[in-house]
């Protein structure tokens, strides 16, 4: 291990996926950056995940939660064990990820050679087909009320559009390394998003504390997309549809905020109408979509956060017995 070179410390969560996660451990452990200390934070598997991971990765940090606390919390925990082995930067990284061998090195080098930067990223692509683009960066569209990866699932060709580093609004979650002043100016994660949206918030908290957020094209990874919840599943629906709105409802400049969130609400419920009248929608799948829209609209109105309750697993089909 080098002492001239930063520490960086990177916190990989998993809840019940250790096919992918020791996966990403492979993948991480043919990094050629010198000063990395690995963190696996478990949140609450009951798979036997944790003997698997401990079994072919003795050496990492090994922290094994009760329960699963969530993506915002179970990062979180590892973030603080993080700070205590006073890393330098510490990347948040997904368990269904693959790091090109660089990338430490190339994001470490980019942050260094900025004061300004507190957060940054890579170029993210879909680990299938290897071709396509997952996240060129992420940018909030303030007055249309939604957010976007650039170039997500269009040809790599298109990356001719992306292909210098830049500032942006923020890093998707999948792989997003802050340094330790900017996290010591922010904090960690808002567990009240639980899932989703809060990697879009800590990108903004970053840029009005002062410090800029880059994309850095010459760091490259490969993303599995939502192995967790699915891509359409109905908690990814509740989720993302509640914490959209709370997210503007939040971050929108004053002026801007009222408008932003009826755009939304109105827009999930076009959504929800087409579900229920098209015929080709009237199947279990779409139903349990439905209800977990309706259930996200009435949750922002009555201020819940967090996990979603025991009403909403049932209607997405879970079994909270």
């Amino acid at each position: 291990m080098s002492s001239d070179l930063p520490c960086v410390a990177i916190v990989i969560l998993t809840w019940n996926n250790s096919i992918d996660t020791l996966e990403c451990l492979d993948s991480v452990n043919q990094l050629d950056y010198p000063n990395l200390r690995i963190i696996v934070v478990d949140n609450g598997s009951t798979d036997g995940s944790v003997d698997r991971i401990r079994r072919r990765y003795q050496s990492i940090d090994l922290l094994v939660l009760d329960s699963n606390l969530g993506y915002a919390a179970g990062n979180n925990i590892g973030i603080q064990h993080a700070l205590a082995l006073q890393a330098d930067y510490i990347l948040i990284l997904n368990n269904d990820t693959l790091v090109a061998p660089n990338m430490i090195n190339e994001l470490v080098q980019a942050a260094e050679a900025n004061p300004q930067i507190g957060m940054l990223g890579p170029l993210m692509y879909c680990a299938a087909p290897r071709d396509r683009l997952f996240a060129a960066g992420s940018v909030v569209r303030w007055l249309r009320g939604d957010t976007q990866n650039r170039g997500m699932f269009r040809s790599a060709e298109m990356l001719k559009q992306w292909a210098q580093p830049e500032a942006v609004d923020y890093i998707a979650g999948c792989a997003v390394m802050i340094k330790r002043s900017c996290l010591e100016a922010i904090g960690p994660f808002q567990v009240d998003y639980y899932i989703n949206y809060e990697d879009t918030e800590w990108g903004i908290k970053a840029r009005r504390a002062g410090f800029e957020v880059w994309y850095v094209p010459a760091a490259v990874m490969w993303h599995k997309i939502s192995a967790t919840m699915g891509i359409a599943s109905p908690a990814a629906a509740y989720y993302m549809t509640r914490n959209a709105l709370l997210f503007f409802w939040r971050n929108s400049p004053r002026q801007l905020r009222g408008s932003v969130v009826l755009r939304i609400m109105l827009r999930t419920l076009q959504t929800i109408g087409a579900w229920t009248l098209k015929a080709k929608y009237r199947n279990d799948h779409y139903r349990r979509l439905r209800s977990a829209n309706w259930l996200a609209l009435r949750d922002f109105l009555r201020g819940r956060v967090g996990k979603m309750g025991a009403d909403v697993m049932l209607a997405c089909g879970y079994d909270v017995g």
